[in-house]
This record gives structure tokens, C-alpha cells and sequence, in this order.
């Protein structure tokens, strides 16, 4: 009875290996410690990767920004450190931008040096960024339940409150943000009239967004589920390893190598997946 139960288990767990939607290309060393967010940089073919280096709390100021290339290998592990608590990644006018804690910093892209950092009023978690392209930045306070903009040197808020709750992920998109919700809901702010609709529901709270260069999303939990959102808004899930403890967190994806590139936080390492 044990073997038949084995046998079926083993058969079951091949049989979810063979669902997935994602295979793995390669991934990272350990030194990356509890990587948070990754970007990639098309023009000079540069990852970054935010790693927070210990608790996502006030007294950390041992964060850092390390540089890998795109089969994997750590270039530089610490591009930029002596951070604070850092989290979501965007470039925008030749400058790297990243949440700390309670600060928006921004970065000079060739030397790493921290050029100013942002007061954000009332900041409590301040968590994803994207940028358009005209050079506006935008972000989340995950726990004050805020959308920020940084436009022109000013920091203004955009949105608080419902139906915001506990917003992380972040996405320009065409004159409107694509906000990932605690609650399992991608929202869709229009920048011009201010106005909430939901684009999808049905996952789990939301970490990281990212087009699919079809008209859908990706979409990541904390907890180790990526999603592949459909122009219609329906959810399919592609990967789970939060069996594992094997984070998946603010990931970014590159639709001509059809490669999402998946931060694992407690795991120490960014993994590379192509996607089916």
C-alpha cells in the first residue's frame, strides 16, 4: 500500500513539473542576500537586483543594489550600498530609482553613488515603482495605503485609501497604473480621471507586475505563486513553490527571451525561468 501511495504521489508531483509554465535557465549564486527586486536594463543588457540584506525594517542601512548579467553572473554585489530596507527598482532620466524604507533614492547609473533621497510625507512601506516615459516615477506605500509620484523633483500623491489595500506591485501602462492589491486584485488607475476599475481578481496578495508583451500580465505572491493574467483578466497559475519556502517576489520579464527573472528572497539567489 505504501509503494502504490508513493507511487501515485511521485506521479502526481511529475505530472505538476509537466503543468508548469516555466523551466529553469539558470540561477544565481547565495551572495545576493534576500534579494527583493530585479530589473532589467535592455541598453546595457544589466540586471539589478535590490537585496534588502536582512529585515525590511527601520534600523536596516545594510541594503544594497548588486549588478548581474543576463546568464546570472554577480558583476558587482554591491553597485550600490549603505541602503535603507530597499525594495522596487525603476530607471528613469539616466538615474536608478529605489524605495527605501520610508525615501525614495535616486541613483547615478554609472557610478552607484546615491545622488538624493525623497522625502515621501507620512511614508510607512514604501514598495514598487515603475516609470513612464516622459520621467515620472511612481511607487506604493504598502502599508499607508498611498500611490506616490515623483514628478519634476516633487513628491505628490496620486490615490489613498479604497479600493486600495495594502498595494505592493507596480506598472505604467498607457496613461494608467496597474496596481497589485493585498487582497488578490490588479486595480487600473487612470492617471487622467483619477477613477479605480479592477482589471483581474482571484489570486493572492500581490508582489510583482509585469507585461507579457501580449496584452497579458505576470503576476507574482511573496508566498512563491507567479500568475499569467490574460487580456480578458483571467488568472492562470504557472508556478508554485511555496511548498518549497522558495520566495517569489518582484520579478521582471523579457518578452524577446521570453525570460521572467524571479528574486527568491530567504533563498538568496535570483533564478531565470523561460516561459512555455
Amino acid at each position: 500500500m505504501r509503494k502504490i501511495l508513493y507511487v501515485l504521489s511521485l506521479a502526481a508531483s511529475l505530472s505538476a513539473v509537466a503543468q508548469s509554465g516555466l523551466t529553469k535557465v539558470w540561477e544565481t549564486d547565495t551572495s545576493l542576500t534576500t534579494p527583493e527586486a530585479v530589473l532589467y536594463d535592455s541598453r546595457t543588457k544589466t540586471i539589478y537586483v535590490s537585496c534588502i540584506n536582512g529585515a525590511p525594517a527601520a534600523e536596516n542601512n545594510g541594503s544594497f543594489i548588486a549588478k548581474i548579467s543576463p546568464d546570472g553572473k554577480v558583476i558587482q554585489r554591491k553597485f550600490t550600498d549603505n541602503l535603507n530596507s530597499t525594495k522596487g527598482l525603476a530607471i528613469a532620466n539616466n538615474r536608478l530609482y529605489v524605495t527605501e524604507l520610508t525615501k525614495l533614492a535616486e541613483i547615478d547609473l554609472k557610478t552607484g553613488k546615491v545622488l538624493k533621497r525623497h522625502d515621501v510625507p507620512d511614508a510607512k512601506f514604501l514598495n514598487d515603482i515603475s516609470a513612464d516615459e516622459k520621467g515620472n516615477v511612481y511607487f506604493t506605500d504598502m502599508r499607508g495605503n498611498r500611490l506616490w509620484m515623483l514628478q519634476n523633483d516633487k513628491v505628490t500623491q496620486l490615490a489613498a485609501d479604497q479600493p486600495l489595500n495594502n498595494p505592493n506591485g507596480l506598472l505604467h501602462e498607457k496613461g494608467r497604473l496597474l496596481v497589485g492589491n493585498g487582497d488578490g486584485k490588479i486595480l487600473a488607475l487612470d492617471l487622467k480621471t483619477k477613477k479605480f476599475n479592477t482589471l483581474a481578481e482571484g489570486m493572492g496578495g500581490i508582489d510583482g507586475l509585469s507585461p507579457d508583451g501580449k496584452g497579458g500580465y505576470f503576476a507574482s505572491e511573496w508566498q512563491g505563486k507567479i500568475w499569467h493574467v490574460a487580456p480578458g483578466g483571467k488568472p492562470t497559475l504557472l508556478h508554485d513553490s511555496s511548498a518549497q519556502k522558495m520566495n517569489t517576489a518582484d520579478f521582471d520579464y523579457i518578452p524577446s527571451q521570453r525570460l521572467l527573472l524571479v528574486p527568491t528572497f530567504f533563498t538568496n539567489k535570483v533564478i531565470a525561468y523561460t516561459v512555455k
